[in-house]
């Protein structure tokens, strides 16, 4: 697979580091002379230019990249490099780095961004997923939102606690994707049963998140659905 890096600063560089440990092939693409340091990454192509210009991208051929990553520190720059990678090269698949959060409901099919990585609120994720327990955590989004990856720690008195995966109808058409177990990560088997503090990964439609909650653990949905019910919010505030 060949993959066209636009920023080659510390994130572009690490990732395609690990692209070539794969065995991929990666060009990494910056205007800045400075950015440019072939013996940080032994095995990249290289070239300076401008990645948001389409003649710089006809140069390094970006027509035939599988993968067009925008991994800059400005969203302008991301953006449009992701448009154009889509738009006017056909590019299957972009990816692109979202640095503000405020910024990140730009980054969709209509910007040519088929996965945004927007690296704040997958740490506010991460830290959910590590301290909550009942609460349907969302780690990622895929094409666009359409298909969240989301996660669930199952809390000791969930209806389906005890159940084979095989009998379970989860609610949305949600696909249970992985089983995490005492730090082990395994594939759902049709016959086992799942215990409590289980960690569940699903793909599901951001649609049916509520619906799947509730089916996990109805008790702590409900409660938690009462508890933000009853906030008092004040409108001069």
């Amino acid at each position: 697979m060949r993959v066209a890096i636009a920023g080659a600063g510390n994130v572009g560089r690490s990732i395609a580091r690990e692209l070539l440990a794969n065995d991929h092939r990666v060009l990494l693409i910056d205007r800045d002379p400075g950015a440019i340091k072939p013996d940080s990454v032994p095995g990249a192509e290289w070239l300076l230019a401008d990645a948001c210009e389409v003649d710089s991208l006809e140069e390094a051929r970006i027509d035939r990249c599988d993968v067009a990553i925008a991994a800059t520190g400005d969203d302008k720059v991301n953006l449009v490099h992701s448009l154009l990678a889509k738009t006017e090269f056909a590019v299957p698949r972009t990816v692109a780095r979202v640095n503000h959060p405020s910024n990140e409901w730009m980054f969709d099919e209509v910007w040519g961004v088929d996965v945004a990585v927007s690296t704040p609120r997958l740490m506010c994720a991460l830290v959910e997923e590590a301290v909550t327990v009942g609460d349907l955590v969302r780690l990622f989004s895929f094409r666009g939102g359409r298909t969240n990856l989301v996660e669930m720690r199952l809390p000791t008195d969930s209806p389906i606690v005890g159940r084979r995966v095989g009998d379970l109808a989860f609610a949305g058409e949600a696909v249970l994707v992985a089983v995490i177990r005492d730090g082990v990560a395994s594939s759902p088997q049709t016959d086992a049963a799942l215990e409590g503090e289980d960690e569940l990964l699903f793909v599901v439609n951001p649609d049916a998140e509520m619906e799947l909650a509730e089916y996990l653990a109805p008790g702590v949905h409900r409660e938690r659905v009462a508890n933000e019910d009853d906030v008092d919010v004040d409108p001069e505030r």
